[in-house]
């Protein structure tokens, strides 16, 4: 634990939501991810769906902190992220079929990437936001795809791809948080920490 501060828990195993924490100077004390069923419900639409699998993941973790002495009373962030062409909500491809469906769904249209996080504050009460980013995508070839499918760096993203990585060069146009698309919306959530009363400036001295 490092002392000084209030002690921060990120409810994910994702490096990706890891490495937006540390970018914004906070090194978590622990991770707990929240091992939940992420289907979505029948008819559910992709915003519910984020929020409601963000709460989940918030409540099992904190069930988790409150076990362990040395956490308990944490701060505690969880994040849900949800690609949705319409009201249709893309996978997170797992298999090579899922994401050839998803690119050739997403190739030369426009999309949504909804992000919801929720954070517990130290007294157990619950706070959330959502934030939605529009996101453009370039005719892609036949080559394109293939190429990106073999690179393998769909496996687990949802909507099958990651905007930091390699298909960042499909994308056109962005209209909204870039962090969000990637996993957890850097601003909403410093705004949220602030807001509860976590020094947000904390590990900022030792930064650079």
């Amino acid at each position: 634990m490092i002392i000084g501060r209030p002690k921060f828990v990120l409810a994910s195993g994702s490096p990706r939501r890891l490495t937006l924490v540390n970018q914004i100077g906070i090194e978590p004390d622990a991770l707990r991810p929240a091992d939940i069923d992420e289907m979505p419900k029948k008819g559910e639409l992709p915003r519910a769906c984020a929020n409601r699998l963000a709460r989940g993941k918030a409540e099992t973790a904190l069930s988790a902190v409150k076990l362990d002495d040395e956490i308990s009373g944490s701060y505690i962030l969880a994040a849900d992220t949800v690609v949705a062409v319409g009201r249709r909500i893309l996978p997170k491809a797992e298999l090579l079929d899922e994401a050839a469906q998803c690119l050739r769904l997403l190739s030369g249209r426009n999309h949504r990437v909804h992000t919801a996080i929720c954070l517990v504050t130290p007294k157990e009460a619950f706070r959330q936001r959502l934030v939605e980013t529009r996101v453009r995508f370039k005719r892609l070839s036949e080559q394109d795809i293939e190429a990106y499918l073999a690179s393998g760096e769909w496996r687990g993203k949802a909507g099958g791809y990651a905007a930091q990585g390699l298909a960042g060069s499909f994308i056109v146009k962005i209209v909204g948080s870039y962090t969000n698309i990637v996993g957890l919306p850097l601003y909403e959530t410093a705004a949220l920490l602030a807001g509860e009363g976590y020094p947000i400036h904390f590990g900022w001295l030792n930064a650079v």
